[in-house]
Order: C-alpha cells, then sequence, then structure tokens
C-alpha cells in the first residue's frame, strides 16, 4: 500500500498509521471507525447499538488517499470506549466511583452523556450497570487517548517542520437524519459537511475548497452545520500558523444500509468520488506553498 521508504506505526488494537510522502502535506485522520473492543469494555450496549456508534467504513473512503501520498492515522478501538474526538476533561463525573483528582469541563456533551465516556446508548439507555472506577479511566487515556493524539501531533508537525505548512482532514460519518440530541434532530442532512469551527482551525479558503471539489461532483455540501467540528481540529488547527484543520462529516445514506449498516451500491461510487477529491486537493497544494 506504502512506498517502502514511508514511516508506518502500529499498536496493536489502538491504532495504525502512515506518514505522508515527502512533498505532500496531507493528513488525513478516522478517530471513529475502530470496532477492536478492548477486553476490559464491559457494556450493557448490544453489539446492534455499539455499531450504530461507529463511523462505519470511513477509513476505508478515504484510505485510496494513502495511494496518492497523503498520511493516514486510523483509530482501532470504538469511540464508545474513548472519544478522542472529547476533551480529555470533557468526563461526567456521574460515571465515575469517586470523585476525579482535577478539574472537569461540563459541556453539552457530557450533559447528554456523549463525553470523553460514553454514558448513554441508544436514545438515553445507560451504557453501564456500574461505575467506572478512577484506575480504569486513566487506563483508557494513557492508553488509547494520549497515543492517538501524540501520534497525531508528531505527524503533523514532521510534515510542517518539513515543508512549511500542513493540512488536515478530520474525517466523520453522520446519520442520514438529525438524531434527537442533535441540533438538527429530525432533519434531513447534507450529502457532506466541512467545517472549521467557523474559520478558527483553517483557512476558510481551504475549507470553501475542499467543499467546491465535492459539490462538482454532484454532492450538496454545507459548512459548518450540523457539525461545526470538534476537539481533533481544536486542537491541531491554527490557520496564521499555516496549519490548517478540517471536518468532513459524510451522510452515512450516501454509501450503506442505515438498517444494517452494510455497504451499499453507493459504496463505490463514493469511495471513487472522495480518492478522485483529493487526488485534485493533493495536485493543488503546491499552489498554497509557503
Amino acid at each position: 500500500m506504502a512506498r517502502p521508504d514511508r514511516q508506518c506505526h502500529w499498536i496493536p488494537g489502538v491504532l495504525d498509521a502512515i506518514e505522508p510522502e515527502v512533498g505532500v502535506p496531507l493528513v488525513l485522520d478516522s478517530p471513529h471507525s475502530g470496532t477492536v473492543s478492548p477486553a476490559d469494555f464491559e457494556t450493557l450496549a448490544t453489539d446492534w447499538q455499539l455499531r450504530q456508534n461507529v463511523d462505519i467504513f470511513v477509513d476505508e473512503l478515504f484510505a485510496d488517499a494513502v495511494n496518492q501520498g497523503a498520511g493516514l492515522l486510523r483509530a482501532l478501538f470504538p469511540r464508545t470506549y474513548i472519544d478522542t474526538n472529547r476533551s480529555a476533561d470533557e468526563i461526567d463525573p456521574r460515571l465515575l466511583a469517586a470523585p476525579w483528582p482535577t478539574p472537569l469541563r461540563e459541556t453539552q456533551k457530557t450533559r447528554i452523556g456523549m463525553g470523553l465516556l460514553r454514558g448513554t446508548i441508544a436514545g438515553g439507555k445507560p451504557m453501564y450497570d456500574r461505575l467506572l472506577t478512577i484506575e480504569e479511566v486513566v487506563g483508557r487515556i494513557e492508553t488509547y487517548y494520549h497515543p492517538y493524539h501524540q501520534l497525531l501531533t508528531e505527524m503533523l508537525d514532521r510534515v510542517y517542520a518539513r515543508e512549511g505548512a500542513i493540512w488536515h482532514i478530520n474525517c466523520h460519518s453522520m446519520k442520514s437524519v438529525g438524531s434527537m440530541m442533535s441540533i438538527d434532530k429530525g432533519l434531513r442532512r447534507p450529502d457532506l459537511t466541512v467545517s472549521d469551527r467557523g474559520g478558527s482551525s483553517s483557512d476558510p479558503l481551504f475549507t470553501a475548497h475542499v467543499a467546491d471539489l465535492f459539490r462538482a461532483k454532484g454532492y450538496d455540501v454545507w459548512l459548518n452545520y450540523p457539525y461545526k467540528g470538534a476537539e481533533l481540529v481544536a486542537r491541531n488547527g491554527d490557520p496564521k500558523g499555516c496549519r490548517h484543520s478540517i471536518q468532513i462529516e459524510v451522510n452515512r445514506a450516501l454509501y450503506i444500509d442505515e438498517r444494517t449498516y452494510e455497504k451499499s451500491c453507493g459504496f463505490e461510487r463514493l469511495r471513487r468520488d472522495v480518492s478522485d477529491a483529493m487526488q485534485s486537493l493533493i495536485a493543488t497544494m503546491e499552489q498554497w506553498m509557503p
């Protein structure tokens, strides 16, 4: 899949990654496509309920970008175990068996059970029949969360040091209709959403360019709604410093049957269109170099 001179990384059950080619300042990451459940992940949720929370096949949709020279980092563990797209202090204290040793941040996500640790599943049902110990939560953070963030930061920093700029795409999927816990509850969603936290994590020109690449393929693309981008783009984007980070959400109805979570006949077309868009993006990047 990769040229022999490109560095690869692998931590069993945690992550795998490949660095971009020299001259290609593009790194993608897929934090929510993992399905390898850790041995200590004992939950009330069924396999089906857990699968509904996976950004299923997103890593496959974007994988061809690696052959075009981009880097790609994938989480192998499920987001329902620990979510790398949340801040490490976004922990709901109601999930813990003892007080957390440092201050925690209450957010809209922690209030609905979707913080760093998933507290609810399938319409508000509890994820666990017990409270989590401080030791096991710390273990999840140190074994899964920190290695993912550390490697992504290192990959981006290496490209930045070499090329003088870096472009990062954080890859996700979304349900075709907003859930009851979403800001667009009950509404049909576009084919794709491209987000940069309102311009704070990327030059809006990059965001618009990526959106236009997909619009040219006939897709309906919205900017910063219903998702604006979360921890991974907020942490890694600094457009004034030539570090641009955007989030892409792909409508699942384009490529899977949302009743069975199996690939649909649209998968191959979407995969080809994503590949074409990434190839066009990489070809344009030379013009953007500082």
